[in-house]
């Protein structure tokens, strides 16, 4: 029986020993594992950091080359509208020296086959207007 009790105590032994390797290990590897988590929060957070500057410099510098882009944009529509607006203007006074030719030959045509014009219209409907005054002046005399 006392190898039996020996036996035992060994197994015991070996069993406790086995226990305490395994804690052994479990200790590490939950250290391990806290020294993980704590240096992936500590880089993390520096990396995080460090992308949110290099996106902040990216954004500053988008917008630069955007307001770049847009002022550009802006001083050839300006360029463009002013072209635009002497061009209108050039075709309004050729079109208004076309008018004022087209009138006078239309005139001068109509006043060679005897059609009076606007003006002598004018003219004669005044004269009227005068005769007929003085007709009634003279009737209302009497």
């Amino acid at each position: 029986m006392a190898k039996v009790r020996l036996l035992k105590k060994k197994a015991e032994a070996e069993q406790e020993s086995a226990v305490s390797d395994v804690r052994l290990y479990a200790r590490k590897i939950w250290l391990a594992g806290l020294g993980a988590y704590s240096w992936a929060e500590q880089e993390g957070s520096e990396y995080i950091k460090e992308l949110i500057r290099t996106g902040e410099e990216t954004e500053k510098n988008a917008k630069r080359v955007i307001d770049q882009k847009v002022e550009a944009a802006n001083t050839e529509l300006d360029a463009f509208n002013d072209d635009v607006a002497e061009t209108v203007d050039a075709v309004e006074s050729r079109l208004d020296r076309i008018e004022n030719a087209f009138d006078r030959r239309v005139a001068s045509a109509l006043n060679r086959i005897g059609i009076p014009s606007r003006h002598d219209v004018d003219a004669l409907s005044a004269k009227l207007d005068g005769l007929t005054a003085l007709l009634e002046r003279v009737v209302n005399k009497k």
